[in-house]
């Protein structure tokens, strides 16, 4: 019987010498998320009516920290209010790893990190976490990183397959092939400059039936500034290779500002251009910018009409946004309008439309109950226009809303050094 004991024992004497000198910890988050949609990422056609919902994001985080290794664990399990009975036996969408990586810092300088994570650079116009979506964004990939004296290079690679397969097999899910990256990062005073070169490769099927993978490119370089009660910062990119036998010809380029007039209040606003494609050009290029593995949902209005699972390989973009945001102690609130043109050429049947799609009006508030509980809610109003309408071949009312409440609890489970 002691024998038994002291083998039970003994993994629990080896991990309380295995934390000794390290960091365990662990966390938990709830977050639901309830939606009216009345014309939310796209105008109701004739006979459809709004909706509404309860989404909830149950995400259950473990990391380790050492000397030399950090690792992460984070399992997530995403769904909606009722999509399953009460008394199901089984979970609709199950259990996922949102994060699994594994970090080695190779000296002072370099570590190397591979497994599932987050990558996410700047203000994640083109590789960005995305997590308004519940179930957020994160890449199997390995990275290697450098730090030293205010500079960062980041050099990673991703190679996906649907299997363990034996030989070949076509590559369906929608998901790169393959992908690579560099970002090199360096600050200097009140600037910090950045730039980004991605590769993509992405399989489909070719016109003569067999599996091709093509690639494209998106480089160009971020730029943000900071001095008192002024911030701005400026981004450029440009698009090149091939996706589905066609020419990638597009670019992208963003500017915006913000002025701290008082404590409590700041002026806020942004230009943008997306380049798009005119709907008569014949040619096979694509000269459409796709912010690719962006935060799609900060920009060009929270209603997500473009660039969120939409408005791809189409007339491109232009945003212009300026609003204001007021902060005091636990309280937080902004009102953002947008007003939208294309850049590209809009046409019904052979009448040229203008190039105005519509106006956006964002409200936005923010309120820490307490270390753990933070409530947001949100409120958000667009009036489209014909062109848009046309655009999206939808007969619809030019009022659409959208209103939300989230309560997110952050709640620390375990900590130990």
């Amino acid at each position: 019987m002691k024998t038994i004991k002291f083998f039970l024992g003994l993994p629990i004497l080896l991990l309380c010498n295995i934390i000794q000198g390290q960091e365990l910890e662990s966390n938990l988050q709830i977050r639901p998320r309830f939606e009216y949609r009345e014309g939310y990422k796209n105008m109701l056609n004739n006979g459809q009516s709004p909706t509404s919902f309860v989404s909830q994001r149950s995400r259950l985080n473990l990391q380790f920290t050492d000397q030399k290794i950090k690792a992460k664990v984070s399992a997530q399990n995403i769904r909606v209010w009722g999509d399953m009975a009460t008394t199901a036996n089984s979970d609709k969408n199950g259990v996922m790893f949102f994060e699994a990586w594994a970090q080695y810092q190779l000296n002072e300088n370099w570590a190397v990190k591979a497994g599932r994570q987050v990558i996410s650079f700047d203000n994640q116009r083109i590789m960005g976490e995305i997590d308004w979506a519940q179930q957020g964004q994160s890449h199997d990939a390995a990275v290697i990183k450098f730090a030293k004296n205010g500079k960062s290079l980041d050099v990673g690679a991703s190679l996906s397959s649907n299997a363990e397969n034996t030989a070949k097999m076509p590559y369906e899910i929608n998901n790169y092939k393959s992908m690579q990256f560099a970002r090199y990062k360096t600050d200097f005073g009140k600037f910090g400059v950045s730039l980004l070169f991605l590769n993509a490769g992405y399989e489909f099927t070719a016109e003569d039936k067999s599996r091709k993978t093509d690639y494209n490119q998106t480089f160009g370089s971020y730029i943000h500034y900071k001095q008192d009660k002024f911030s701005a910062n400026i981004g450029g990119y440009g698009q090149t290779g091939k996706r589905n036998d066609s020419q990638v010809k597009a670019y992208y380029a963003g500017l915006f500002a913000g002025y701290k007039f008082t404590e409590n209040w700041e002026l806020k606003g942004g230009l943008e251009l997306l380049s798009g494609k005119d709907q008569n050009d014949t040619s096979t290029d694509i000269k459409s910018f796709n912010p690719i593995f962006g935060t799609n949902h900060a920009f060009n209005g929270l209603m997500d009409y473009f660039y969120v699972g939409n408005h791809q390989n189409s007339v491109g973009l232009q945003d212009v946004t300026l609003g204001i945001a007021y902060t005091y102690k636990k309280l937080s609130m902004e009102l953002s309008p947008h007003v939208f043109w294309s850049h590209g050429t809009i046409y019904k049947d052979t009448e040229k439309l203008d190039a105005y799609l519509g106006t956006e009006i964002d409200f936005t508030a923010k309120y820490n109950l307490d270390k753990y509980i933070t409530l947001q809610s949100g409120y958000s109003v667009f009036a489209d226009s014909e062109s848009l309408r046309a655009l999206k071949g939808i007969d619809s009312n030019p009022n659409n809303h959208w209103a939300w409440l989230m309560i997110t609890a952050n709640l620390d489970l375990y900590k130990s050094r």
